[in-house]
């Protein structure tokens, strides 16, 4: 994949079935455990309860990926996952998709947007709390692997 430069204008759109290689690759490059896998992300880019964005930059260049789950009744959306491809990190894709998928829940009347985060995953907290996000839950033993991990929430009034 070739470097991206350091402006280049991120892209992000609904994902589309065309796209579940490049998101079940980047799932496996991501994360070790607790991972989506392709059928899951089949079900999702058909569901009303859910969506899944994607980031790109230069046309087809695949940087990463958003996964929003809506539930029924409920003014909280919740922020399932949210990748980016090593290369592309630090590069404003992680925010891109946050910022898309703050609107998608505005769109959708929610008052909040939660997401859990691993207690270890120092860059993405620092994310999260640059754009907002207060911690407001402990969750031991959350992860697959035991690991520990953190609930956020930002309010989007």
């Amino acid at each position: 994949m070739h470097p991206l430069p350091a402006t280049a204008s991120v892209r992000v759109r609904r994902a589309e079935t065309s796209d579940l290689d490049d998101l079940v690759t980047l799932e496996d490059r991501t994360f070790d455990s607790d991972r989506m896998s392709r059928e899951q992300y089949r079900r999702h880019l058909d569901s009303d309860s859910a969506l899944v964005l994607v980031a790109s930059a230069n046309h087809r260049n695949f940087l990463g990926t958003a996964v929003l789950f809506f539930r029924k009744g409920s003014g909280v959306a919740r922020l399932y996952s949210l990748a980016t491809q090593p290369e592309a990190r630090g590069k404003g894709v992680g925010s891109a998709l946050l910022e898309a998928t703050e609107a998608a829940a505005r769109q959708r009347r929610c008052r909040a947007l939660r997401l859990e985060v691993r207690t270890d995953n120092h860059s993405a907290i620092k994310l999260y709390e640059r754009l907002g996000y207060r911690r407001i839950g402990a969750l031991a033993g959350y992860y697959q692997d035991g690991a520990d991990g953190w609930r956020y929430e930002k309010l989007l009034a």
